[in-house]
């Protein structure tokens, strides 16, 4: 599977969709496992911008994650995914769609939080309710 992600996103293809999706039904696909460094899954629609990411990486900092060990998915791809061995899940600007054991974190879009202070303050709240894991 990593090989026809890093072949799409070659292609510039970031998501794609079944024209067909009825022609699937019954089928039961396998999650697809994350990275075992993975500790923190992005659940947002936009990809960070550079400014975004720099101020992500901080934040990140403050519970021991480092940018090597968080991925970035869309919504619409957490359905496929095995989020059993993950630590943290954040949610920014979207529904929360799935419940696991992870710490979870819900905010509005990180072009929000980054430049609100009363967003950041909540966030920090938040990161903090989890304590020292």
């Amino acid at each position: 599977m990593v090989d026809q992600q890093q072949y799409l996103q070659a292609m510039g293809i970031q998501s794609w969709q079944l024209i067909h999706p009825q022609r699937l039904a019954g089928y039961q696909s396998q999650l697809i496992p994350l990275d075992p460094a993975c500790r923190l899954l992005l659940i947002t629609p936009t990809f960070p911008s550079e400014q975004e990411i720099s101020w992500l990486e901080k934040v990140l900092k403050s519970f021991n994650v480092t940018l090597d060990q968080a991925k970035h998915v869309a919504p619409e791809q957490v359905a496929q995914l095995d989020l059993s061995s993950l630590a943290w899940i954040w949610y920014a600007g979207c529904e929360v769609s799935i419940h696991t054991q992870a710490n979870l974190l819900q905010t509005p879009l990180l072009s929000a939080i980054k430049n609100d202070t009363h967003y950041r303050r909540d966030l920090w709240q938040q990161i903090c309710s989890y304590g020292s894991q």
